[in-house]
């Protein structure tokens, strides 16, 4: 569960995140390398279809590079975590061998 805050993002990150979508990444692969929730990008695209996707006002432009240092933290963070669950699973897996 997250710690309470609720994300903002612009428009600019709205629309990249639904072009992924648009250009055959699945939704949940999209959402994991973005580090944003399934539904909340779901939503994104509902509103972009209908023509009602908006951005946070009185922010700033995200650049493509902070675009691209989101997209890696995500990425970091899932990939420091397989070992952790492979490990965890391998032990289980163990004790009944025995």
């Amino acid at each position: 569960m997250r710690n309470g805050k609720r994300g903002r993002y612009t428009l600019e990150f709205k629309q990249e995140a639904v072009r992924l979508v648009e250009s055959g990444q699945t939704l949940a692969a999209a959402a994991r390398s973005l580090g944003v929730v399934e539904q909340t990008l779901g939503n994104w695209i509902k509103l972009h279809r209908a023509g009602a996707l908006k951005g946070v006002a009185g922010k700033r432009a995200v650049t493509a590079e902070q675009m691209e240092i989101s997209r890696l933290r995500a990425e970091l963070a899932r990939v420091t975590m397989e070992p952790d669950i492979l490990g965890k699973a391998t032990a289980f897996f163990a004790k009944g061998q025995k």
